[in-house]
C-alpha cells in the first residue's frame, strides 16, 4: 500500500519543489498541499495522511501550532529555512528536520527514514490485529490462575495481577507483594485476561488499569504509564492510539 502526504508550506514554489523531490519515490502519493495552518489542521483530519511534510513559520498557525490542534497523528518532516525550532520539532516526535534550501539529497535520506519507520510501526501493528484475531469472543474471563513458585502451584487471583512483562519466551507476572514466572508467553495469557481491566501498552507489557495511576505525555511526544506501585511503563506508539480511544 502506498503512503500519502500532504505538502504544507506557505510559499508556492517550496510546495512545487517538494513535488519535485517527491517524484522518485513512486511509493508515494501526494494527495494535497496546504499554504495555511488552519487549511492545514482541516485537510490532515479530513484526509487523515500517513505523513506530512510541515513548514514551521505560516500565516494563522505555525506548523507547530497545526500538530496541536489535529486529531489524525501523521508522520511529520519538518521543512523549513529556521533551524532553531529543531529540538522542538523532535520533542514532538518528528520524523527528521530538513532545512532550506532544500538538498535534494538530505531530503531524500528523511523520506526514507519516514518509510522504513512506517513500515516497522506497521509490523507492529499487523502482529497486534493478527492476536486479536486469534482471540476468540468470550463471555466469562479466568478468575484465577495457577502459576508456579519454587516447587508449588500457587492460586492466583486474576484481579491482584498489576501487571505483566514479557522476558523472553517467559512473562513476569507482577502483584502487590509478589513476582511469578510463567512459561506462557504473554501473548498466551492476554487470552485469559478481560481485555476491559487488563489492556496492552507495549507488545512486551500488559497492565491491569485498576492499578494504574495516571498516564502523562513523555519528553519525546509518546506517553507514558504509571502505576500506584510507582512502576511506570513506556507506551507504544500502536498501542498509544488504542489508549486515545478509550479517553473521554
Amino acid at each position: 500500500m502506498n503512503t500519502t502526504c500532504l505538502i504544507i508550506d506557505d510559499e508556492k514554489l517550496a510546495r512545487d519543489l517538494l513535488r519535485e523531490f517527491l517524484e522518485p519515490f513512486p511509493e508515494i502519493d501526494v494527495i494535497g498541499e496546504c499554504s495555511k495552518g488552519t487549511e492545514a489542521v482541516e485537510q490532515i483530519n479530513k484526509m487523515k495522511p500517513d505523513l506530512i511534510f510541515l513548514d514551521v513559520q505560516m500565516p494563522g498557525m505555525n506548523g507547530f501550532d497545526v500538530l496541536d490542534e489535529i486529531e489524525h497523528e501523521p508522520y511529520v518532516i519538518f521543512t523549513t529555512a529556521y533551524d532553531q525550532y529543531a529540538i522542538k520539532a523532535f520533542e514532538r516526535n518528528a520524523v527528521d528536520y530538513v532545512l532550506k534550501p532544500l538538498d535534494q539529497e538530505r531530503f531524500k535520506l528523511a523520506v526514507d527514514r519516514a518509510l522504513k519507520r512506517k513500515k516497522m510501526e506497521e509490523g507492529n501493528l499487523e502482529d497486534l490485529l493478527g492476536s486479536l484475531r486469534t482471540v476468540p469472543h468470550r463471555a466469562s474471563y479466568d478468575s484465577h490462575l495457577f502459576v508456579q513458585k519454587s516447587e508449588k502451584l500457587y492460586n492466583l487471583p486474576v484481579e491482584e495481577i498489576i501487571y505483566l512483562e514479557a522476558s523472553g519466551d517467559y512473562t513476569v507476572i507482577s502483584t502487590k507483594n509478589d513476582q511469578f514466572v510463567s512459561s506462557s508467553g504473554i501473548g498466551k495469557l492476554e487470552e485469559l485476561m478481560n481485555p476491559d481491566t487488563f489492556i496492552r501498552v507495549h507488545r512486551s507489557t500488559i497492565i491491569n488499569v485498576n492499578y494504574l495511576k495516571e498516564i502523562e505525555r513523555h519528553f519525546n511526544g509518546g506517553m507514558i504509564v504509571k502505576m500506584q506501585n510507582g512502576k511506570s511503563f513506556p507506551v507504544s506508539r500502536t498501542y498509544a492510539k488504542l489508549i486515545r480511544k478509550k479517553v473521554v
